[in-house]
């Protein structure tokens, strides 16, 4: 068993009983749906882990309370919406709750005071609504647009002390400057006001085919790396800009809460052995195109496509960017395209946190470095899926494992700053702490703009 500190989602559906006594069928045939149409791409865009599913509710861990919560507001905008244009009688109406605290986890599961208070929670939440535990809103406070309201001290079942619980109200709040000092989306990101400043969103994949996202999330994340490595400019973190995915903002309004100067958006569409990337720069204060490109070329050009478009962006920001400083920023590129797409496909499964796609993700991850040992950028990922494993059951097989696999990805590209992140995580969990702060250091010193 492990202990460790978890935001617990329980939802539950309304009134399921009596859905099921009118039409058992076509209930569960609806929850199926909504399971698969709404509630699954809710929690992977949230990086939600599906704890188990409990006849008409679910059990959800999130490492963070900003995401459980920033989850649960989608989860019940997405229900609202899959509802219209359906008797009102036949609605599939949540509720939700959400806790902050100590679990016990044992296996895929999770027991604890931190599952129990958000299951009470739940339990006095309103039909569509959203109910959380005073820990969650203290984390949650000035890192997010909604607001809340205090219900008070609450008695719940079974749970000895009174919780302070609050709901989810409708509306944002009216300004997006925080008291908080946490940086957050609510908030302008610090930054060196010195240096021109950029956002990447995530490309539109245009492909026609849900499947592809992997290609073009991948695509934006190596122009964001890309252009991290050029110090005369400041780009936002992945993790900031993705989270403007589906919203309905301007591009003003998203350079605001970023904080940034200027914003690049595009499109990627693959269709058999060739690849058309459009990209655009655009001022944030005047909304003018500063630049726009379309790239059609072979998937095989896709690296040169990538390096172009940074150091386009670079030059045009900074006018100061000179040719070799490009050139040093160049990485290892693999040895062909089918290399790249395995390692795309395995940290597209990586990143969905259970142990099914974990190992799934290690099995193309294996074959991208089994095609080409020297593509440094497999490894750190190969080795995240390793972590996973010994994360599911803390075996210590799977960590020796995952140093040794991290360790070669910086032999191989020691100004790598992801290999070096991924190092950093396995000396802390040997707790090799010096070696740790020092791989961590490093890649700070190598990327100063990944968050």
């Amino acid at each position: 068993m492990e202990r460790r500190l978890a935001a617990i989602l329980v939802a539950d559906v309304v009134g399921f009983s009596r859905l099921m006594a009118a039409d058992e069928a076509g209930t569960i045939a609806a929850l199926r749906q909504r399971r698969v149409e709404v509630l699954e791409p809710v929690l992977k865009q949230h990086r939600g882990r599906i704890v188990k599913l409990m006849g008409d509710g679910v059990l959800v861990e999130f490492a963070s309370a900003v995401n459980a919560v920033a989850a649960a507001i989608e989860l019940q905008k997405r229900m609202a919406a899959a509802n219209e244009g359906v008797p009102e009688d036949r609605h599939v109406v949540l509720r939700v709750g959400i806790n902050l605290g100590d679990v016990v986890g044992a296996g895929s599961d999770v027991y604890g005071d931190g599952v129990n208070i958000a299951a009470r929670l739940e339990a006095i939440a309103e039909p569509g609504g959203v109910c959380v535990s005073s820990k969650v809103y203290q984390e949650v406070e000035g890192k997010t647009t909604a607001l809340f309201e205090d219900m008070g001290e609450q008695s719940l079942k079974n749970i000895g002390a009174p919780v302070r619980a609050y709901k989810l109200r409708s509306g944002v709040r009216p300004s997006m400057l925080s008291t908080s000092s946490s940086p957050s989306l609510a908030t302008p990101v610090k930054r060196d006001s010195s240096k021109p400043s950029v956002a990447v969103l995530p490309f539109d994949n245009m492909s026609g085919d849900p499947e592809q996202e992997y290609f073009s999330d991948g695509i934006t994340e190596d122009i964001i790396t890309a252009i991290s490595r050029f110090r005369s400019l400041f780009v936002i973190a992945r993790n900031s800009s993705f989270a403007f995915r589906g919203q309905s903002l301007t591009i003003p309004e998203i350079a605001k809460r970023l904080g940034v100067e200027y914003v690049l958006e595009g499109s990627v569409r693959r269709a058999g052995n060739r690849v058309r990337i459009t990209a655009q720069l655009i001022e944030a204060a005047s909304g003018n195109h500063v630049w726009s490109e379309r790239f059609d070329r072979s998937l095989e050009d896709i690296f040169a496509v990538q390096e172009e478009v940074a150091t386009v962006i670079a030059s045009t920001l900074s006018g100061q960017v000179r040719t070799d400083i490009a050139n040093r920023a160049t990485r290892k590129h693999p040895d062909s395209f089918l290399v790249y797409d395995y390692a795309l496909r395995g940290i597209q499964l990586q990143q969905k946190s259970t142990r099914h796609d974990a190992d799934a993700g290690r099995v193309l991850l294996e074959k991208a470095i089994e095609l080409d040992p020297s593509y440094a950028e497999a490894y750190p990922w190969l080795a995240l899926c390793h972590l996973a494993f010994w994360g599911y059951d803390l075996n210590k097989a799977a960590l020796t494992t995952a140093t040794a696999i991290a360790r070669r990805g910086v032999a191989l590209d020691d100004s790598s700053a992801i290999c070096h992140i991924i190092v950093a995580y396995c000396g802390l969990y040997n707790r090799e702490f010096q070696l740790s702060q020092f791989h961590h250091e490093r890649a700070c010193a190598l990327n100063p703009n990944d968050a």
